[in-house]
């Protein structure tokens, strides 16, 4: 049996680690989606923080490689929340301000369709093997 060609499989190692990486961006945006009405609590209290997930390039010594994983999920610290107007809520402070995730859904969409361009690039390269893979068993045929 033909030995697997070593850049084919670098391809193929290096989309699945890509489509892992867009996969944990997108957890992390849906997270923010899904928190960017949670107002804080009490007056004192702070609402839900944006979540920023960060990447590294890494040599991998088992495939001989660079895959993309990720580095860090940190909080965006530096956004602050913003205030909105609602005296009757509990977290309202003196002056009926409430503070609201620093979550801004315009950058999240745009992240999201960023993640999944980015994923769906890694799965047409894996497709891509898979089709060339399979024109070359036909012609060994």
């Amino acid at each position: 049996m033909p030995e697997v060609n070593n850049s084919m499989w670098d391809t193929m190692m290096i989309s699945a680690y890509g489509m892992k990486a867009q996969g944990e961006r997108t957890r992390v945006i849906s997270e923010n989606i899904a928190n960017a009405g949670t107002a804080a609590l009490t007056p004192n209290s702070e609402p839900y923080t944006r979540k920023i997930i960060t990447f590294k390039n890494e040599m991998d010594k088992q495939y001989d490689t660079d895959l993309v994983k990720v580095k860090d999920i940190q909080d965006d610290r530096k956004t602050p929340p913003t205030l909105k107007y609602m005296p009757d809520h509990p977290g309202a402070n003196a002056a009926g301000y409430v503070k609201m995730p620093n979550v801004n859904m315009v950058i999240e969409l745009n992240d999201m369709r960023e993640a999944q361009r980015s994923y769906e690039a890694n799965l047409g390269m894996m497709e891509n093997y898979k089709t060339m893979s399979m024109r070359t068993i036909d012609m060994l045929r």
